[in-house]
């Protein structure tokens, strides 16, 4: 029996029997993802999904990309079986504004069916109203999307692949489309993740009737899936990329270009104070990061930035973003051969920011280095796996004592300094130096020289000669030093 107060339900006056869903209909969504379907293709959603306008979603604990779908839902009016194009529009009753959400957390395993990431209680809102379908032209249909308050999305059915009547006719040929079904028609352009606290609105127009807006609001779970009984979320940048719309909406950064095999030579033969030299003399003073030393005695490298951002703990946030596949995880998956893991941890040392599991992970990858202003956990064992890690000290408590893992490859403040992707970093018994990719040939080239004349001045020293005039070189001691060089 059909509870019509049942307020899911509400505004379709009944529970319907499906929910058919298009993957990819609009051409700037298609644009978007690199690849446009020569026919419409299809996916079920569960009537329980369905939700009014104003109400919560909720995002499970241990997941990270739960993205909204703008979308036009047709509410099928007479069956349709086997119908034409040009009968179809005839079986539809209403039209009415739909929010097609979906879990890409756990799309991996659904292999295109979206029974879980997109089957959620409360994963398919649809509302406030509905519009006469007849009243309006089904090729002039205008779909609109709000982020807390800020437009995302904005297309009409004339951006379409397929044409609304070519959809119900596909689908009429192959079950029956019966009185109270609804059909969701894809997304454009604009989809993207949001994240608790967030409020996501869709509103269709046609001339002057309205749907009014379909508002909902997303909230943090504390339910999180059981491994015993089915796979668990898992993300990776290709889903990050299609969740948020593209890499940089998703904040994958490329790799930064790995420095020349002659170039890392080099920098590998100087010494971390012999550039800092070279870069003041450039008027880079604040380029080192302060306050780090080298968990293992005698640790160097040399490598390229990837970074990593901490914020301050706070309950809520930590909840949101702590868990699963979170920022700190990502960055010690995504670090590549001879790049540097970086750490904005703001100096607070009440908590590590990695310990030996995440030090394995960055030493598999080949990372040339790990650097924090934080404290490391497992202190013994991280040392002991063998990469060079620079940190304010060890400390017992996991990360989520004092931080929150918030985001990856942006710029970052470290031990008092900026770091940004892709930037120079080298470290050895001083510390830690950053070096602008710019000016990294004329820093090192000035250094090697500098060092290699400090060598003559310390063996002239050596020899007994007093440091007047020697050190630093008067023009006697230049002459000097110029002919043995260039003998």
């Amino acid at each position: 029996m059909i509870d019509r107060t049942d307020p899911r339900f509400t505004v379709l006056d009944g529970r319907p029997g499906k929910i058919v869903a298009v993957h990819l209909s609009y051409a700037s969504r298609a644009d978007q993802r690199g690849r446009r379907p020569a026919a419409p293709s299809y996916f079920f959603k569960p009537s329980s999904s369905l939700a009014p306008s104003g109400a919560e979603i909720v995002r499970p604990a241990g997941t990270e990309l739960l993205a909204f779908e703008g979308e036009i839902a047709l509410v099928i009016g007479e069956p349709a079986r086997w119908v034409t194009p040009d009968a179809a529009w005839s079986h539809v009753a209403s039209v009415t504004a739909a929010n097609d959400f979906g879990l890409y957390d756990l799309r991996a395993n659904d292999k295109g069916s979206n029974v879980r990431s997109k089957g959620g209680d409360g994963y398919t809102p649809l509302g406030p109203q509905l519009i006469d379908a007849l009243a309006v032209d089904p090729t002039a249909l205008r779909l609109r999307a709000w982020v807390d308050g800020d437009l995302v999305q904005d297309d009409t059915t004339a951006g379409l692949i397929f044409p609304l009547a070519q959809i119900i006719a596909d689908l009429s040929q192959h079950f029956t489309l019966e009185t109270g079904d609804v059909i969701l028609t894809g997304t454009p352009a604009g989809s993207s993740v949001v994240v608790p606290g967030q409020v996501v609105e869709v509103q269709v127009d046609a001339g002057e009737h309205s749907t009014g807006r379909l508002r909902t609001a997303v909230v943090q779970g504390s339910q999180s899936f059981d491994a015993a009984l089915g796979s668990l979320p898992a993300v990776d940048d290709t889903q990050r990329t299609e969740a948020w719309g593209s890499p940089e909406a998703a904040g994958i950064v490329p790799p930064a270009p790995r420095l020349a095999a002659d170039l890392r030579a080099k920098l590998e033969r100087v010494p971390v104070a012999a550039l800092s030299g070279q870069l003041r003399k450039r008027g880079l003073d604040d380029v080192t990061i302060d306050g780090v030393h080298a968990l293992t005695p005698g640790s160097r490298f040399v490598g390229t930035a990837r970074t990593l951002r901490f914020l301050p703990h706070r309950e809520d946030l930590f909840a949101a973003r702590g868990g699963g596949q979170n920022a700190q995880k990502r960055a010690f998956d995504a670090v590549g051969a001879g790049e540097v893991i970086v750490i904005e941890a703001r100096g607070e040392t009440g908590s590590g920011t990695l310990g030996d599991i995440l030090a394995i992970r960055a030493h598999a990858q080949g990372a040339a280095a790990i650097v924090t202003d934080g404290g490391v956990r497992d202190a013994e064992a991280v040392a002991a796996v063998g990469i060079p890690v620079f940190t304010a000290g060890p400390h017992p408590a996991v990360l989520g004592r004092r931080h929150v893992p918030w985001e990856t490859d942006v710029a970052v403040g470290c031990g008092g300094t900026t770091v940004e992707p892709g930037d120079i970093l080298v470290g050895d018994g001083d510390g830690v130096i950053v070096i602008p990719p710019a000016i990294v040939e004329q820093v090192v080239d000035a250094a090697l020289a500098q060092e290699e004349e400090d060598a003559w001045i310390a063996g002239q020293v050596a020899s007994g000669h007093p440091l007047d005039g020697l050190f630093p070189m008067n023009a006697d001691w230049r002459a000097r030093y110029d002919g043995e060089r260039n003998a």
